[in-house]
């Protein structure tokens, strides 16, 4: 372990100064300067950098390495294309109220294309994406927010002052790029659009183009799982180990059910059974008003939303599963649970029933495990 540690040290450090010697694209604003400005601490950006290299469940010692990624970020172009889609995801890295690191790193990333923040429109913000995927060709990390239509061969969504479709957009910023990400359901896996009956014929980005695609999935994703993996592939340059789906399992390797705050009440049988009933009041399991949590895969709750401060498990609301694919059909009705439509244990009569019997099985096994300790106890005391 320690052996494979080193030599991903070692692949890490050769990609960085490879890297560090490609000309800044935002001329005259250092990290340092720009962290400095907005009132962040050298302490506080390597608090940040270390917490980062735990989310990519790296070694600690690749703590100044993360914080050396982030420096070097404006040295790797990003295009960031909007097909169909709320805006959401941006909005929810960009939109913040008092602006994480995270936040602020993204805006110190080269963003040659955003449709949202750029100032250029029509003819000059067509030139400027032909631009810089020519520019950058095979250099560019391309993010793209929003399902893909492709009904009328794309022609459900047309952009720009040329009317090209979302769909060509997508084909020829994919064909030249270094990494692409899809940013947030909709992307990974269609989303809402793609959702039944699907008229618009909306797919992923996975789906219109043969290049490897990380998805980064949420409604909307943490700022964190988005600027991680950019960070990720500063880092190697190659991508993260990813799950079934293409996500990557340092983000969505566990179920929200494996570190929700309220697991302890569902291993007990204790459920909410009503929005605003006693066991609301008193924090219990979410499941049985419709929590898709045991199904869902995401970090949601070690990471939070509206400035890491709350997530709808912790406001009261059961997780939608919304990382999942095709969730809008598959995890509905949300206020209700799945129950045995989808999971059917043989043993104790599906998904429901399991909810209403685990807590008497789990605290029946408590007892027989206590008392052959009291009975194990008392044999060693004998024996002594």
């Amino acid at each position: 372990m320690i052996e494979k540690d080193n030599l991903l040290l070692k692949q890490a450090e050769e990609r960085l100064a490879k890297l560090a010697k490609f000309p800044a694209l935002k001329k005259g604003n250092s990290i340092k300067k720009m962290l400095k400005e907005k009132g962040v601490s050298r302490r506080d950006f390597m608090k940040w950098a270390g917490a980062m290299t735990a989310m990519l469940s790296l070694p600690a010692s690749f703590a100044p390495l993360t914080a050396k990624a982030a420096e070097v970020a404006d040295r790797l172009p990003v295009i960031w294309l909007h097909l169909a889609e709320c805006t959401g995801c941006s909005e929810s890295l960009l939109r913040s109220d008092g602006p994480g690191i995270d936040s602020l790193i993204f805006d110190y990333i080269s963003l040659e294309y955003h449709e949202t923040l750029m100032a250029a429109a029509g003819y000059q913000a067509e030139e400027n994406l032909e631009s810089a995927i020519e520019r950058y060709k095979g250099r560019y990390v391309l993010m793209v927010e929003g399902g893909v239509p492709t009904a009328l061969e794309g022609q459900y969504l047309t952009i720009g002052a040329h009317g090209k479709t979302g769909l060509e957009s997508a084909k020829e910023a994919s064909e030249h790029a270094a990494a692409i990400f899809a940013i947030g359901t909709c992307s990974s896996f269609g989303g809402i659009q793609a959702a039944n009956p699907n008229p618009t014929a909306s797919k992923s980005l996975s789906a219109v183009t043969n290049k490897p695609v990380i998805n980064v999935p949420g409604c909307p994703p943490s700022e964190k799982n988005i600027v991680g993996n950019v960070l990720h592939f500063i880092l190697f340059g190659t991508l993260p180990s990813l799950d079934a789906y293409n996500r990557p399992k340092w983000a969505y390797g566990l179920r929200i059910h494996d570190l929700c705050e309220r697991r302890g009440h569902f291993d007990a049988g204790e459920f909410v059974q009503t929005f605003g009933d006693e066991g609301a009041k008193n924090g219990y399991c979410l499941y049985k008003v419709g929590c898709k949590g045991p199904y869902t895969f995401n970090n949601c709750s070690k990471l939070r939303f509206n400035s890491h401060t709350s997530w709808p498990i912790q406001a009261g609301h059961g997780c939608i599963g919304c990382s999942e694919p095709n969730f809008w059909d598959t995890m509905g009705p949300f206020e209700e649970p799945l129950a045995s439509k989808l999971y059917d244990t043989p043993m104790l009569g599906g998904a429901d029933r399991t909810a209403d019997t685990i807590g008497i099985t789990l605290l029946g096994a408590a007892a027989i495990g206590m008392a052959a300790h009291a009975v194990l106890s008392n044999i060693k005391k004998d024996k002594e």
